[in-house]
């Protein structure tokens, strides 16, 4: 005899729920990722944190106390450090102080940065491995990073430019390399030389420390005096913190650093956690919808629409939260492997040291809560079901298309989404605009596609038709199966827009990455151009003029490349002075990472100009235009033949032909130089370094002066562009993860809701094998619908991110990515249903008509 909890209507719900537990895979498992990629960032913060802090050396184990100068800003002297030396209870104190100089003896500019180290003893921060450690006057260690870059060894000689004592002029101080070092500190700056505190003031003209480290012995130290009160009066006015406490801020920092990335990818996850939820709330309305039956039956018994929308939604409570406690446990589980699989591969990561108890909970009760929200909805419109819908087919409420309100709804939220984006649009900065609000821009940009996706949705149902009629038209010729996977997905036009809404939402964010990644990764290209053209750019000091024969005497090195001179001039535009100049842009490095915003960049024609953005946008000028420069009191007219989207390299602003140049009147001696290291290698750039150096110093060859572009750092900034980026991606990627779920579970719905419609069509002759056809078909028809919605939504609005983003960024459409994206999604769709087109596949003609509703 059954309990008296089953006569209840939450009784009902919950024994429906016991009775029949794939349906409480089917609704929560979208959940379960939710959760999972949740508590998987907060695991995966845990592992970062634990990893950096377990491999981060900074302030040494053994400082029990630090020192550094209070409010007045001076630094401690040697009375101050001896003082502290003197204390009662200190065993060890060293003084700390930081500076830097830069190296003669090269044309290149060439710096070194410079510590003070004991050397020796629990305190020092660095650990020899070649030579001695200086001890005298005039002797310096260097740290393996200098010795890398700059050749050198023990017994090589440095000679440090310093200012003079009086302030005018440069002083050079020989100094001998003693040893090489590595440093053991983890947060080390660029190439570094090292010397005890008095040496090291010597070699810069100092006399203060800007840090004094402790370490103090507490078998000897009083017990009834506080070593850091002690330390305040021995240096009055000095600040005394504990080395565990600037341990932990150095820590911190690093930390800190190294959760940028983690933290924008937070931000996506709240994208992938609405997707589980529209997932969530597609598969509740299918649920529900198959149950009308029983719905509608204790409607007539007595259960009153409230009670009904009540049992509704705590049961999708407890699915949520059980969903979140699976969720956050696989998540923990993985966490925990993640450190031994990552060790068999070489990558040492530190295991976190338990389970965020806070962070679990609030996983566990916020998918509970997203359960909720996305239940809501389908539970008020199940609870209003009537009585007489007991007798009806539980499928009749899927062919829908929408209401009158929802498709007013989805209009309005369609004009406010276009009426943001067309403010944006008119208010586009203009080349050199500087006071132009790019966060206030790109905000308005955001609640634009906001709004553009609710009305996606609202408009869903109304829009799958004809998009599908457009799409699918090779999918009726190709038999009966493609005919009915087409119309299969279109009789149900609400459950399909559900579906393929949650793809188009993946699909709009990654095919927008991707887009926006491709058009600043081409303004990065131009801008590297622009900026850091070649790895050595030599000018004059004091003269206009270089050696005309520097150029060729450059290139007869075979340790240098594509040495170009050029000549730049100042002319007059409109009694404003601008640059002239006639470097071939096509010689630039990279030089097809150049690119022109109107006209082409090709060799240019006598009388023609290239205009870089600023001077075009003042001018309104584009390719095709003239434009009157003055150059020695005669104008000069010339033709546009093309515009750059920004800067011009080497700071030019008028592009001519080196002939054109030499006729207006220019001195024939180039006023610059450049130079690319042959070998793209550190070894490879400083034998280039020595072969610029021995032509500048060679005899009659004057005060030239070079500078080594870092085009290593420029590469840098686009690395982490890319690796961001790819995160990016990989975060919502999860967003298509959740559809492709939303895909299967919609699948195998309705592949039961649907038994007799196959076992009608098997009666027919249809066989098993078509019937698998159709469903998979029609799995992939969701990832068709998805993403030509999303790639609709999507591609103009990284347009606009872009424009907002970059003004002077061209747009680049990676027409191959996204066809990729577009191919792979399908297929992944097509996939998700296979499992459940098997199962339809095999129901049985016999079974399927006898079956009743």
């Amino acid at each position: 005899m059954r309990g008296p909890w089953r006569a209840t209507v939450l009784g009902s719900q919950v024994a429906e729920l016991l009775r029949r537990p794939g349906r409480f895979a089917a609704t929560g498992l979208s959940l379960l990722i939710a959760a999972f990629v949740v508590f998987g960032a907060v695991m995966a913060q845990q592992i970062i944190t634990a990893t950096v802090v377990d491999r981060f050396r900074g302030t040494p184990e053994a400082v029990s106390l630090v020192v550094t100068p209070g409010d007045d800003g001076e630094d401690i002297g040697e009375a101050g450090l001896r003082a502290i030396r003197e204390t009662p209870g200190v065993a060890e104190a060293v003084g700390r102080l930081d500076g830097g100089a830069p190296l003669d003896g090269s044309a290149v500019e060439r710096y070194l940065e410079l510590s003070a180290d004991p050397g020796t003893g629990s305190l020092t921060e660095v650990r020899l491995t070649e030579g001695t450690y200086p001890s005298g006057p005039g002797r310096l260690a260097v740290d393996t990073e200098a010795a890398r870059a700059y050749d050198l060894a023990p017994g090589s000689s440095l000679t440090l430019l310093q200012p003079a004592s009086d302030g005018e002029g440069t002083r050079r101080v020989t100094v001998e390399v003693s040893g090489i070092v590595r440093s053991t500190a983890t947060n080390a700056a660029g190439p570094t030389g090292y010397a005890p505190g008095p040496r090291l003031q010597e070699l810069l003209g100092v006399s203060g420390y800007s840090r004094v480290d402790v370490r103090t012995d507490p078998a000897s130290s009083s017990a009834s005096a506080d070593p850091a009160e002690r330390m305040r009066q021995a240096v009055p006015g000095a600040l005394v913190r504990s080395g565990d406490e600037v341990r932990q801020e150095e820590a911190d920092a690093a930390v800190t650093d190294a959760k940028d990335t983690l933290e924008l990818v937070t931000v996506f996850l709240g994208v992938a956690v609405g997707a589980a939820v529209l997932v969530a709330t597609s598969t509740f309305r299918i649920v529900f919808a198959r149950r009308v039956r029983q719905l509608a039956l204790l409607r007539a018994i007595g259960a009153t629409p409230r009670r009904l929308a009540a049992a509704l939604v705590v049961e999708g409570a407890v699915v949520g939260l059980l969903a979140g406690a699976a969720g956050v446990l696989a998540a923990w589980g993985c966490g925990q492997l993640v450190p031994p699989v990552a060790g068999r591969f070489g990558h040492d990561l530190s295991a976190p040291s338990g389970i965020p108890l806070a962070e679990a909970v609030l996983t566990v009760l916020g998918t509970g809560l997203l359960a909720v929200l996305a239940v809501l909805a389908p539970s008020l419109s199940a609870s209003r079901v009537s009585p007489l819908q007991a007798l009806r087919s539980a499928a009749s409420e899927q062919g829908a298309a929408g209401g009158t309100v929802r498709t007013l709804l989805g209009l309005l939220c369609a004009a406010g989404a276009a009426l943001l984006a067309w403010q944006q649009y008119d208010g586009l900065p203009q080349p050199g605009d500087a006071e132009y609000d790019r966060f206030t821009a790109l905000t308005g940009v955001v609640l634009s596609g906001a709004l553009a996706f609710l009305a996606l949705i609202a408009l869903g149902p109304v829009l799958v038709r004809p998009v599908l009629a457009a799409v699918a038209v090779p999918l009726r010729r190709t038999g009966a199966a493609g005919r009915l996977a087409v119309a299969g997905v279109g009789g149900a036009p609400g459950r399909a827009a559900s579906v393929s809404v949650v793809v188009a939402l993946g699909v709009c964010l990654v095919g927008s990455t991707l887009t926006c990644l491709a058009s600043l990764n081409a303004y990065e290209r131009y801008r590297q151009a622009v900026e850091s053209p070649a790895d050595f750019h030599l000018y004059p000091r004091d003269t206009e003029t270089l050696d005309r024969s520097l150029a060729a005497d450059l290139a007869a090195h075979p340790e240098l490349a594509g040495v170009t001179a050029f000549r730049a001039a100042e002319a007059v535009e409109d009694s404003r002075s601008v640059t002239l100049s006639d470097l071939d842009l096509g010689a630039v490095r990279s030089g097809v990472s150049l690119t022109a915003r109107t006209g082409s960049l090709g060799r240019l024609a006598p009388g023609h100009v290239v205009v870089d953005a600023g001077h075009a946008h003042r001018l309104g000028v584009r390719a095709g235009d003239r434009v009157t420069l003055e150059f020695a009191g005669r104008p000069v007219r010339l033709t546009v033949a093309a515009t750059l989207p920004g800067a011009g390299p080497y700071g030019g602003n008028f592009f001519v032909p080196a002939a054109d140049l030499t006729r207006m009147g220019a001195d024939p001696a180039p006023t610059t130089v450049t130079a690319d290291a042959a070998e793209d290698s550190a070894e490879g750039r400083l034998r280039a370094q020595r072969a610029i150096t021995d032509t500048l110093t060679g005899p009659q060859r004057g005060e030239g002066r070079v500078i080594a572009e870092d085009s290593a750092a420029a590469a840098g900034q686009s690395d982490d562009l890319r690796t961001m980026a790819t995160t990016v991606i990989m975060v919502l990627g999860l967003t298509v993860l959740v559809a492709v779920v939303g895909v299967a579970t919609t699948a195998s719905l309705t592949v039961v809701e649907r038994k007799r419609e196959f076992g009608l069509l098997r009666a027919l002759g249809l066989g098993g094998a078509a019937v698998h056809r159709m469903v998979t078909v029609e799995c992939a028809l969701y990832g068709v619908l998805g993403g030509v919605l999303g790639l609709a939504l999507g591609v103009p609005y990284s347009w606009l991110v872009v424009r907002v983003a970059e003004t002077s960024a061209p747009f680049s459409l990676p027409a191959g990515h996204l066809a990729a994206v577009f191919t792979a999604l399908v297929l992944v769709t097509a996939a998700a249903g296979m499992v459940p087109a098997l199962r339809a596949s095999r129901t049985s003609p016999t079974v399927a008509v006898a079956q009743a509703e």
